[in-house]
C-alpha cells in the first residue's frame, strides 16, 4: 500500500457536501426557481455527505495503515515570503475528526427528514447543514492557518443562519446575534495570535511553524518580560474559548437552542464547539512550551466544567439540559488539553460527539412525540409510547454518566486520571472539579431522564400546551387522536440506534490505540519530561476490561451512582425534597437561575458601556473635535482669514502701490535690526 494518500480523492470529501448544498440551496429555492423539490434537495445533500462519510472511512482505514498527506492543493497569492495557500493535512488527528464529523452530519441529515418535514423552510436548512459540513471539513483538513481561520469563521457563519433559522421567532433572532457577537470576541483574539505567528515565525504552514518552535519559544514579547510563545497561546486559546464554549464566554451555547434540534446535534454538540478542542490538539507543539498557557487552559476548563455542570440541574427545557451538559463535558476536554493530555481530551472529544448526538436526536424525537412540548416538568411515563427513543436515551445517558464499559467512561476516567497526575499549580483545583463534576453529571442526567421517561404522566397537566419548538410550523402532531405520545417516524429512530452503537462500544475498542498507541505519533507532541501526567497514567493501564474493573475501586463509579440514586429519590420516590432543598438554597437557586448574572452583566455593564463609549466618541470625537474641530474649523478658519485678505484686493493701483512701499519700508527695517 502507499504511503501517500490521493489528492483527489480528499478534495473530494469537503467538495462533495458542498455540491449538494449548492444544488439543495439554489435550485431548492425561490433563488434558483424552486426547481429542486423537497426530495432532490434531501436525496442530493445526503447523497454528498453518504460520499465525503465513506470517503472518510477509506481515508481513516488507510491512515491506519500508514499512509499521510501533506501538500498544498491550491496556491492563492505570495505576499513577499509569506505563501497564502489551500492544503490539507491528513494523519490520525485529522482522519478521526473526518470520520466523526461525516458520520454525525450523516445521521443528522437522515432525522432532518422526519424532524423537519412540515417546515416551510426545509430545501434550505438541508443546504445550510451541508454547507456546514463543508465547512468543517475544511477547517480539520486545513494543512496552514489560513485555511484553519476561513473554516472555523465559516462553521460560525452557518452557525448563525442555522440558530436564527425560524427568522420570525425574536428569540431566534436574539440567540443568533448573541452567537455570533460572543464569537467575534474570542475570534479577535485567535486572529491576534496567528498574526503574532506570522509576525516572528514568517509562515502559515502548520509544519513551518512547529519547526520554528524552539525559536519561538526563546522570544520575549516585546515591552514586557512575557515569553511570546505564552501571548501567543493564550491568544489562540481565546479562540477556542469562544468556539468552544468556554466560560465566560460560554453564553451563547445555552441560547442556541432556540434553533431546531437537529442543529443542536451538529453544531452545538459533535463538532463546531469542539473546533477549539481540536485546534489547541493540533498546535501542542506550541502549547508544551509555556505552562502558564497549559495552566490558564486548565483553570479556565474547570471553572467550565463544574459551574455550567450546576446550571443543567435548575433546567427545566430538555434540549437546555443537554445544552449544560455540553459546556461542561466541553470543560473536561479542555481540563485534559491543560495537563497535556491532548489524545484524551481528543479521545472525550470524539465519544462525546456520538453519545451527545444521540442524547439530543433523542430529546427531539422526545419533543416530536410530546406534541412540541420541550418542559420535562409535563412529561413523564414516555418509555411506554416511545420504546426506541426511551432505550436509546438510557444507553446515551450511561455512557454520558462514564458506566463502566460504556464509551464516556474511558474517556472521563482518563481525564480525570491524568488531571490527578498532573504538576500543573492548578491541577489541585481541578481535580477537585472533575470529580465533583462526576455527580454533578449524573444528578441532572438522571433527572431528566426520571422525569421524561419514568414516573406519572403528566403531559395532560401542561399549562402551556402549545409550546411550539417549530416556530411557524404546522404541528398535526397535537392531533392523534387523544394526544398521547406516540413514537417518532423511522428516518428519526433510525440514526438514534446507529448512534447508540459508537456510544456503547467505541470507547472500549479505541482507547489503547488512541491514547496509549501510536494513533496521534505524528499529531500531537508532549514533552513527558514537563508534563508527564499520561505517561503515569499510561503506567497503571492494564486494557480496557482491566480499567473497567478498576473502577469499582475509584471514586468517580460510586459519585455517579450516588448522583443516579439522588435523582431517582428527589424525583420518584419524594418529589417534595426537591422543592424543600429550593427554599432552604434560594439565594443559590436565584443565583443559578439568572446563570451566574454573566448575562445581565454582559448587558447593563459590558453591552451599556460600550454604548456609552460610542456614544462619547461619537459626540465628542466624530461631532466634537473631527467635525467640529477639525473640519468645520478648518472651512470657519479659510473663511475668516479669506474675509481680511480680500479687503486688501480692491482693485485700485494705487493702494497696491502704497502696499509695496510698506513692504520695502518693512524688509529695510528687518535687514538694519538684523545688522545691530
Amino acid at each position: 500500500m502507499s504511503n501517500t494518500l490521493s489528492a483527489s480523492t480528499l478534495l473530494a470529501v469537503p467538495l462533495a457536501p458542498l455540491v449538494g448544498s449548492a444544488l439543495a440551496g439554489i435550485l431548492g429555492t425561490a433563488f434558483g426557481g424552486n426547481v429542486f423539490g423537497r426530495r432532490a434537495s434531501h436525496s442530493a445533500t445526503i447523497l454528498g455527505v453518504l460520499v465525503a462519510f465513506v470517503l472518510s472511512a477509506m481515508t481513516l482505514v488507510d491512515v491506519m495503515n500508514g499512509a499521510r498527506f501533506n501538500a498544498t492543493i491550491y496556491e492563492w497569492m505570495v505576499v513577499g515570503g509569506l505563501k497564502m495557500e489551500i492544503g490539507f493535512l491528513v494523519d490520525g488527528l485529522t482522519a478521526m475528526m473526518m470520520v466523526v464529523v461525516t458520520f454525525v452530519s450523516l445521521m443528522v441529515h437522515i432525522y432532518t427528514m422526519g424532524y423537519m418535514e412540515e417546515d416551510a423552510g426545509y430545501n434550505r436548512f438541508f443546504a445550510y447543514i451541508s454547507l456546514f459540513t463543508f465547512s468543517m471539513l475544511m477547517l480539520v483538513m486545513s494543512n496552514n492557518l489560513l485555511q484553519l481561520f476561513f473554516g472555523w469563521e465559516a462553521v460560525g457563519l452557518v452557525s448563525y443562519l442555522l440558530i436564527g433559522f425560524w427568522y420570525n421567532k425574536p428569540t431566534a433572532i436574539f440567540a443568533n446575534m448573541k452567537a455570533f457577537l460572543v464569537n467575534r470576541v474570542g475570534d479577535f483574539g485567535f486572529i491576534l495570535g496567528i498574526g503574532l505567528i506570522v509576525a516572528y515565525a514568517g509562515t502559515l504552514n502548520y509544519g513551518e511553524v512547529f519547526a520554528k518552535a524552539d525559536q519561538l519559544g526563546g522570544i520575549t514579547f516585546p515591552g514586557t518580560t512575557w515569553m511570546l510563545v505564552t501571548v501567543i497561546c493564550i491568544c489562540l486559546f481565546i479562540g477556542a474559548m469562544g468556539k468552544s464554549a468556554q466560560f465566560p464566554l460560554h453564553v451563547w451555547l445555552p441560547d442556541s437552542m432556540e434553533g431546531p434540534t437537529p442543529i443542536s446535534a451538529l453544531i452545538h454538540a459533535a463538532t463546531m464547539v469542539t473546533a477549539g478542542i481540536f485546534m489547541v490538539a493540533r498546535m501542542s507543539p506550541l502549547f508544551e512550551m509555556s505552562d502558564t498557557a497549559l495552566n490558564f487552559i486548565l483553570v479556565i476548563g474547570a471553572i467550565t466544567a463544574l459551574f455550567m455542570g450546576f446550571l443543567g440541574i435548575i433546567q427545566n427545557d430538555i434540549k437546555r439540559v443537554v445544552a449544560y451538559s455540553t459546556l461542561s463535558q466541553l470543560g473536561y476536554m479542555t481540563v485534559a488539553l491543560g495537563v497535556s493530555a491532548y489524545s484524551v481530551a481528543v479521545f472525550h472529544l470524539m465519544t462525546h460527539a456520538f453519545f451527545k448526538a444521540l442524547l439530543f436526536l433523542a430529546a427531539g424525537s422526545v419533543i416530536m412525540g410530546m406534541h412540541h412540548n420541550q418542559d420535562i416538568r409535563w412529561m413523564g411515563a414516555v418509555r411506554k409510547y416511545m420504546p426506541i427513543t426511551w432505550i436509546t436515551s438510557l444507553l446515551g445517558t450511561l455512557a454520558l454518566i462514564g458506566t463502566p464499559l460504556f464509551s464516556g467512561f474511558y474517556s472521563k476516567d482518563s481525564i480525570i486520571e491524568a488531571v490527578h497526575f498532573s504538576n500543573l499549580p492548578g491541577s489541585g483545583f481541578a481535580y477537585f472539579a472533575v470529580l465533583a463534576g462526576v455527580f454533578v453529571t449524573s444528578f441532572y442526567s438522571f433527572r431528566l431522564y426520571f422525569l421524561v421517561f419514568h414516573g406519572q404522566e403528566r403531559y395532560d397537566q401542561n399549562p402551556d400546551a402549545h409550546h411550539d419548538d417549530h416556530h411557524g410550523g404546522h404541528d398535526d402532531h397535537a392531533h392523534h387522536g387523544d394526544g398521547k405520545p406516540h413514537e417518532s417516524p423511522w428516518v428519526v429512530t433510525l440514526p438514534l440506534v446507529l448512534l447508540a452503537v459508537p456510544s456503547v462500544f467505541i470507547g472500549y475498542l479505541t482507547i489503547e490505540s488512541m491514547v496509549f498507541g501510536d494513533f496521534f505519533k505524528d499529531a500531537i507532541f508532549i514533552n513527558a519530561e514537563a508534563h508527564p501526567a499520561l505517561s503515569k497514567f499510561a503506567e497503571i493501564f492494564h486494557g480496557p476490561m482491566a480499567m473497567a474493573l478498576h473502577a469499582f475501586s475509584t471514586p468517580p463509579l460510586y459519585l455517579a451512582l450516588a448522583g443516579a440514586v439522588s435523582a431517582w429519590y428527589m424525583y420518584l420516590i419524594n418529589p417534595a425534597v426537591p422543592a424543600a432543598i429550593g427554599r432552604a438554597l434560594k439565594p443559590v437557586i436565584t443565583v443559578l437561575e439568572n446563570k451566574y448574572y454573566l448575562d445581565w452583566f454582559n448587558e447593563n455593564v459590558l453591552a451599556k458601556g460600550a454604548r456609552g463609549l460610542g456614544i462619547g466618541l461619537w459626540k465628542g470625537g466624530d461631532r466634537g473635535v473631527i467635525e467640529g474641530g477639525v473640519v468645520n474649523a478648518s472651512w470657519k478658519l479659510i473663511g475668516l482669514i479669506s474675509g481680511v485678505v480680500r479687503r486688501f484686493q480692491t482693485g485700485f493701483l494705487y493702494h497696491y502701490a502704497f502696499m509695496m512701499l510698506v513692504g520695502v519700508l518693512l524688509l529695510m527695517t528687518w535687514f538694519v535690526w538684523l545688522a545691530k
